[in-house]
């Protein structure tokens, strides 16, 4: 975690990947709720090495709104490794993920950050979901499958409205390509309290989706089986200096 951590109450960390149709939009809309949460906070929104304008589209948004700030990977590196870019830079003592496409609805992060009083993780499922029937088949599918081998309960892994305290994001293996889709795995196993609320979901509004059942279902099942390695050798422990 970046050594000013702790200074701002709430970090907004938002991949982009070629989304210039929407990420203007979803910023605008993210720093309008925040600034009535009564918290300090930041935008970070990390370009994944897009190929479109969407960074030319952030850069001047930079210089028009104090508090959002743009890094950019190159070249793309996909959804985990820009979160974990974001997540290494952020000042904030809580994270909050979403995407930048505007189908998560930034109006829900109050109730998500008010739900860190009583856990450590709050996961945003989507109650009604605005995509097409193949796509919302084969998220069900793959959270059944994933919840089965990983011993969870989680609804909607594929949601990344999620809010948690920022001290459960260090030394998360997100390097490796698809391990955000395990964000609450991966904490729980550190001893983290994961809760879940409905959250609203949007149609697109422009732009188009970079995944494809099929696609994710290859990389989803190589995934799983690491991470259910990892549930199985991983010890928590604490460390106490003897006088």
């Amino acid at each position: 975690m970046n050594e000013m951590a702790g200074q701002i109450d709430v970090s907004v960390v938002m991949p982009a990947y070629n989304e210039e149709a929407c990420v203007e939009g979803t910023v605008r809309e993210l720093f309008e709720v925040l600034g009535k949460t009564g918290r300090s906070f930041e935008v970070l929104a990390v370009d994944d090495g897009s190929t479109d304008a969407t960074p030319a589209r952030l850069k001047a948004l930079a210089g028009e709104l104090p508090g959002l700030r743009v890094i950019r990977l190159t070249p793309n590196s996909g959804q985990s490794a820009a979160l974990k870019a974001g997540f290494r830079a952020a000042h904030g003592n809580i994270l909050v993920t979403l995407d930048a496409d505007g189908q998560n609805d930034p109006a829900e992060i109050p109730r998500l950050l008010e739900q860190l009083d009583r856990c450590d993780v709050c996961c945003g499922y989507r109650e009604n979901r605005q995509d097409t029937f193949a796509k919302r088949a084969g998220s069900r599918l793959a959270n059944a499958v994933r919840n089965l081998a990983l011993g969870e309960k989680v609804r909607d892994t594929g949601c990344t409205l999620k809010a948690f305290r920022a001290e459960w994001a260090r030394d998360l293996p997100l390097e490796w390509r698809g391990m955000h889709r395990f964000l609450p795995a991966l904490m729980a196993m550190r001893g983290a309290r994961v809760a879940e609320i409905p959250v609203r979901h949007r149609p697109r509004a422009g732009g188009r989706s970079k995944y494809t059942n099929w696609g994710r279902l290859k990389e989803t099942v190589w995934d799983l089986w690491a991470v259910r390695w990892m549930q199985k050798r991983f010890r928590r422990f604490t460390v106490e200096e003897q006088a």
